[in-house]
């Protein structure tokens, strides 16, 4: 088991369920965006997924896109953000920050270089959602190296063989999409669409031995009470950053603990 799976495992002892927040660095400033992640890890939240922002986030909607595309109106840089990631993460040794980006920012910065760094800074789980597996000899080699794992992502349209495939391969944590698309609008409101969420569910869990963690769509405390069981981290993105962006730093707490808080 690695570093991160035994955090989930040890976190799940205590909790039916773990919280990830998703912050987009540099939005809408970076000393805001700092701000706002460690409010976060004050309030307890188990882990928090931070993005380095990118032109062309395609698997991302409207909010979040928008948040990239403020953010990168600053000069910012992979070296910067790591250096504050370490930071943060020498603050909160109790917590956990996953890295997030897309390839083309990555891939310039290097990818053995990254995971050499996040493994110095304490970052245990890096995800490159457009990276496929089969292009990632020399990537997953790096992670190995250094103890980071790679998080792979799947989809219900996944194909079947393909996502037996990414959940027995995966490491730390493995990502399940709720439904197909982007980010943002939820689609758990029908009963036919939770049975078929609970069987695809059930389908990877099958195959995974690794934690799995489920976002895009997450709105609602039904949304997270219908993984209970199913799942080991509910995944905040469009709905926290909405909520944010409406009411600032206490509104995104709110929602957290209506969510979450027993």
């Amino acid at each position: 088991m690695s570093q991160l799976a035994n955090y989930i495992a040890q976190k799940r002892q205590q909790k039916p369920i773990l919280s990830m927040t998703h912050v987009v660095y540099g939005y809408p400033t970076v000393q805001e965006s700092l701000s706002w992640m460690t409010r976060l890890l004050e309030e307890g939240v188990d882990f928090i997924e931070v993005q380095f922002p990118f032109s062309d986030p395609v698997a991302d909607g409207p909010s979040i896109v928008e948040a990239c595309h403020v953010a990168l109106e600053q000069d910012l840089d992979v070296d910067s953000f790591l250096n504050d990631m370490g930071k943060l993460s020498r603050d909160f040794p109790d917590s956990r920050i996953v890295l997030m980006s897309y390839l083309n920012p990555m891939y310039r910065y290097g990818l053995q270089k990254l995971a050499k760094r996040a493994a110095e800074i304490n970052i245990l789980g890096l995800i490159l959602p457009d990276l496929p597996i089969e292009a990632s000899a020399n990537y997953i080699a790096a992670c190995k190296e250094n103890q980071v794992d790679p998080i792979w992502l799947v989809t219900p349209v996944t194909p079947k063989a393909r996502l037996e495939m990414l959940a027995s391969q995966a490491s730390g944590f493995l990502y399940c999409v709720a439904r197909s698309g982007v980010t943002g609008h939820s689609s758990h409101e029908a009963k036919s669409k939770q049975t078929a969420m609970d069987e695809y569910l059930a389908h990877i869990k099958a195959h995974a031995s690794a934690p799995m963690g489920v976002g895009f769509g997450l709105r609602e405390r039904s949304h997270i009470e219908a993984l209970l069981g199913k799942a080991d981290i509910a995944i905040l993105g469009s709905a926290l950053l909405d909520a944010y962006n409406q009411g600032g730093q206490e509104a995104g707490i709110k929602l957290i603990k209506d969510l979450f808080q027993n």
